[in-house]
């Protein structure tokens, strides 16, 4: 898919600098060296732009020491400082960690303005560079709240190699940040392409069918297993078209075409709560906000993004 790389949080083509992980204090010593900032999981942003802050900066007294190294770009180093420990004045807890917080929170050493935003609200506006770097810092620092413990022995481990490692002093075991692949596909017969909901989804959202790869599993067969177990749909052919990192917590979507080998559908109701084949024409109204049934899938994720260049004739 030619352009696959322009989905949402992809092809930015940020230098990872991931040979200076090893030594990133001499990229903090830099007088360029800039943090973006994130609070529970959420950036701090102003006029839908990451906001990047010295590593003096008065703010950052209350961030975690452990910088993470997100890598370089023109203007210098670039870090991402975890200020999950700062609890705002006038918190409130009602949106705190929901699908979609729409809550925001303020810093007091920061003008006004600049705020802490879910990073699903903000994602499709942010430039390809600032949704790459909000998205890998948000999955690495989930990846540390989760991963505090040694896996093999039990024992707290420590952040190493400028947050991309945590190494256990009790066992020498070495961590490493965790991605799961996600297979999310374009199911099509004919002129109707296959769309399921799962429960708790605002009325008439309808997406992709998707569903987590398993271990000793290629891409081709969880996408064939996954479309019958959740709808009962045979497939046939399929191919891989596009990716997309998913921090929420910390997904790798993989974008696939499969073409259905029939169009009975079966559905179990422990995966999805319905699905529906739906024409072109009919998908074109939903997209245009005129069908009275069916809502596309949100934007900035990948099956909106597939949806929408399936439309067009532009998969190839």
């Amino acid at each position: 898919m030619k352009i696959a790389e322009t989905v949402t949080f992809g092809g930015s083509g940020l230098d990872r600098a991931a040979e200076w992980r090893g030594r990133a204090d001499e990229l903090r010593a830099q007088p360029d060296a800039r943090a973006i900032m994130l609070w529970r999981g959420k950036p701090m942003i102003v006029d839908d732009a990451l906001v990047r802050v010295p590593l003096d900066h008065p703010v950052m007294a209350d961030a975690d020491a452990a910088l993470i190294l997100l890598g370089r770009d023109a203007d210098g180093p670039v870090f991402a400082a975890d200020l999950s420990g700062w609890v705002p004045p006038d918190l409130d807890l009602t949106h705190i960690d929901t699908f979609l917080d729409p809550s925001q929170q303020q810093h007091p050493a920061m003008p006004d303005g600049v705020i802490f935003a879910e990073l699903r609200s903000v994602m499709t506006r942010l430039t390809p560079r600032d949704a790459e770097l909000a998205a890998t810092a948000k999955a690495i620092m989930v990846w540390h709240m989760s991963h505090r413990f040694c896996a093999r022995c039990g024992a707290e481990s420590d952040v190493a190699m400028a947050g991309w490692q945590r190494d256990c002093a009790a066992c020498d075991a070495h961590h490493f940040p965790r991605t799961d692949p996600v297979v999310i596909m374009l199911i099509t017969h004919g002129n109707s392409v296959l769309l399921g909901r799962s429960p708790g989804w605002p009325d008439g959202m309808y997406s992709l069918l998707a569903g987590f790869v398993e271990p000793g599993e290629t891409i081709e067969a969880a996408v064939r297993r996954e479309v019958f177990e959740e709808a009962g749909v045979r497939v046939g052919s399929v191919r891989y078209l596009a990716s997309q990192p998913w921090p929420f917590p910390a997904s790798l979507m993989l974008g696939c075409a499969g073409d259905a080998l029939g169009t009975e559908l079966t559905i179990d109701p422990t995966e999805i709560e319905d699905a529906m084949w739906v024409s072109r024409e009919d998908l074109a109204q939903a997209f245009a906000g005129q069908h009275p049934r069916i809502l596309p899938a949100r934007k900035g994720a990948i099956a909106h993004f597939l949806l929408q260049n399936w439309l067009a004739d532009r998969l190839d």
